[in-house]
């Protein structure tokens, strides 16, 4: 959604960012009463905390894998925690990030592991890995996952993938948008100061346009393009209950990273990686 970040209290004067504290809440005072000062910008992302010291706690306690209780305790954190997270802070796209990857896998994870009849030494090693690191960012490395475990990281791809792709496409919308408004304006009369649309996103314009490098709204067909072949592998993976190799799920998310990546700068070495990355997960 579109919304103002800058809030400031009409009680007692503070001023505060609502992208830190995801609140209209005044920090200093707690009243509610406030408004906002800056121009509206696209935001989907919310203050979220990856905190699994506890449950890391409980597993070493356990005298199996999975300890008695509070499994169902961490999924439900870890949900929340994914939940909470969106791609676009402020109206600038971000990366899809490895605690946010590593807390899809370890949700994945959990389930397939409770799933399996008889776990092997490197099942237990891999979910114990993803719990260890999670909240860190680490991950195993895709030659580390068991076979009988693979479903978690191709689920968990296609998952983080998808999420990534509907808030790209939002932005890409408020790209164009913003495109032909910027069009229409040059065409009409000036607006007044009152008048003005502000940008709602934010991307790095360049230089000038080379051959290199591809001026903001002509971004925007070429990365839909490339969106909707995302789309299809992803539905693709999904459909096989992320059942492919873990090269394979990587390949994915390097290539949504990849195309977020042409989006922001307009490098045209990045939409073609993107495009090489989901031609490696077709292969």
């Amino acid at each position: 959604m579109n919304i103002r970040g800058e809030r400031e209290c009409r009680d007692c004067g503070s001023r505060w960012s609502y992208y830190e504290t995801g609140s209209v809440e005044c920090p200093d005072c707690g009243s509610l009463k406030s408004v906002g000062t800056a121009e509206r910008a696209l935001h989907t992302d919310a203050p979220a905390t990856l905190e699994l010291s506890r449950h890391r706690a409980r597993f070493g306690e356990a005298r199996s894998t999975l300890p008695a209780e509070g499994v169902d305790e961490l999924k439900r954190d870890l949900r929340e925690y994914v939940r909470k997270r969106g791609f676009v802070r402020g109206g600038e796209l971000r990366w899809l990030d490895s605690t946010y990857l590593a807390a899809r896998e370890l949700l994945e994870a959990v389930d397939v592991y409770d799933r399996l009849r008889d776990p092997t030494d490197a099942d237990r090693e891999y979910l114990l890995a993803l719990l260890a690191g999670a909240d860190d960012g680490e991950r195993p490395e895709s030659s580390a996952v068991p076979e009988s475990m693979r479903e978690a990281r191709g689920m968990a791809a296609a998952r983080a993938v998808d999420e990534y792709r509907e808030d790209l496409t939002a932005f890409l919308d408020e790209l164009e948008r913003r495109g032909s408004e910027n069009a229409e304006s040059e065409r009409a009369e000036p607006k007044r100061d009152e008048d003005a649309v502000g940008d709602t996103v934010t991307v790095d314009a360049g230089p000038t346009a080379t051959d290199s490098v591809v001026n903001p709204v002509d971004r925007v067909a070429p990365a839909r393009a490339v969106l909707e072949r995302l789309r299809d592998r992803t539905k693709r993976v999904d459909a096989l209950n992320g059942e492919v190799d873990p090269g394979t799920a990587d390949a994915l998310i390097e290539a949504a990273d990849a195309l977020g990546d042409y989006v922001r700068t307009g490098n045209v070495a990045s939409l073609d990686r993107a495009r090489d990355r989901i031609d490696e997960s077709e292969s």
